[in-house]
């Protein structure tokens, strides 16, 4: 047994780097997320990164976690699922890393969804409302956000309140699309009401001239959107250039910010749901929290919504982290991550519970201004 002890010692390994899963050294524990950094979709993956970065930049200044940095390993999958499943197998056999965080897409998550299962690794936050990823549970997927249903009730019951009920949805044909279409479904539902029309574009193209024809068509008071910012865009220029009056709005997974660029002038009066707080104003702990780490990673005054989900989803991970002990396991952190029943994180709460994987309900609706800017 002593020649065992001293093998170990010789060759730089201990016993807690032994118990510890894939991804966990002395100094390091290493975070796998695939996403899209470039194409379409690109400002989605590159916001999110931004704020998960300066989270953690802040808690490694600090010593990490039980002396532990954390290092993201982000890979681009240009919001296509097949590079997902590719980035996805290179981060869990190839980097070896501890922990999924922050993947983005329906279509891209749940083409990950049977490797991540298979090899018994957390995903947290996932950058979608699908109810397939919270119904039934998933024991290894930890989603934050609100849900696609959650957004459109309250898109829909704040347009109905007004009187207004000619709904329409342009939607991404895919599982993203198709999960938000659902949700509109059920919420005109509840109040005995049909969409008057639907149209759908294909994942990363612009190609809305059909969808277009038939939407305008019915002469909706409302089209919701269930895209990415660039098909919004392109839909919300086209109709306008044909005179249509209506009102637009788009859940969260579009990309506010980038969706205000894209549009210029166009957008004023562009409805968005949100589920993060506003990250422009200091009026809860979170986001007062979350500028003042953006200011010390270079980036003061660029703040946004998806870098504020970012934040968040990393500093889920590392209280899961924290809770899961000095020698952290995959099962150890998931069993932290579902004793957060009640967790809040500065005016955001989160719950989690091994039989409840949606941690939040939160969302408000926003508009954007026509300087380009957001109103609450």
């Amino acid at each position: 047994m002593k020649f065992f002890w001293a093998l170990l010692l010789s060759l730089g390994l201990s016993v807690s780097a032994l118990a510890a899963d894939p991804g966990v050294t002395e100094s390091q524990i290493l975070i796998g997320q695939s996403a899209p950094f470039t194409g379409p979709a690109a400002q989605l993956g590159v916001r999110l990164r931004l704020g998960i970065e300066a989270y953690l930049k802040d808690i490694n200044a600090e010593g990490g976690v039980n002396g532990r940095s954390i290092k993201l390993i982000s890979l681009d999958d240009g919001y296509e699922p097949a590079r997902t499943v590719a980035n996805t197998k290179e981060l869990i056999n190839g980097d070896q890393v501890f922990a999924l965080l922050g993947y983005v897409g329906t279509p891209t998550t749940l083409a990950a969804k049977p490797l991540i299962d298979e090899a018994k690794i957390p995903l947290v936050g996932p950058f979608t409302g699908a109810m397939a990823l919270r119904e039934p549970v998933d024991r290894y997927i930890f989603n934050i956000r609100a849900s696609y249903n959650d957004e459109t009730r309250r898109m829909v019951d704040n347009f109905l309140f007004l009187g207004l009920k000619k709904v329409a949805v342009f939607y991404q044909d895919d599982a993203f699309g198709k999960a938000g279409l659902s949700g509109v479904v059920k919420a005109l539902a509840a109040h005995g009401l049909k969409p008057v029309a639907t149209g759908t574009v294909k994942r990363n193209t612009v190609d809305v001239s059909a969808a277009l024809q038939t939407i305008l068509a019915a002469k909706p008071d409302l089209v919701v959107e269930v895209g990415t910012y660039t098909e919004a865009a392109a839909f919300i220029k086209a109709a306008r250039a044909k005179g249509y009056a209506g009102q637009f709005a788009n859940v969260s997974f579009v990309g506010s910010e980038a969706l205000a660029k894209a549009l210029g002038p166009e957008g004023n009066g562009i409805m968005i749901t949100q589920v993060v707080p506003f990250p422009y104003s200091g009026a809860s702990a979170i986001v007062r929290e979350y500028q003042e780490r953006m200011a010390a990673s270079g980036h003061k005054d660029d703040y946004d919504f998806t870098s504020l989900e970012g934040y968040i989803d990393a500093k889920v991970l590392v209280q899961g982290l924290r809770k899961a002990g000095k020698t952290p396991t995959r099962t150890g952190l998931i069993d932290a991550l579902n004793t957060m029943s009640a967790d809040d994180l500065g005016g955001f709460m989160v719950r989690f519970s091994p039989t409840n994987h949606a941690g939040s309900s939160y969302v408000s609706v926003t508009s954007i201004t026509k300087d380009g800017k957001f109103r609450h």
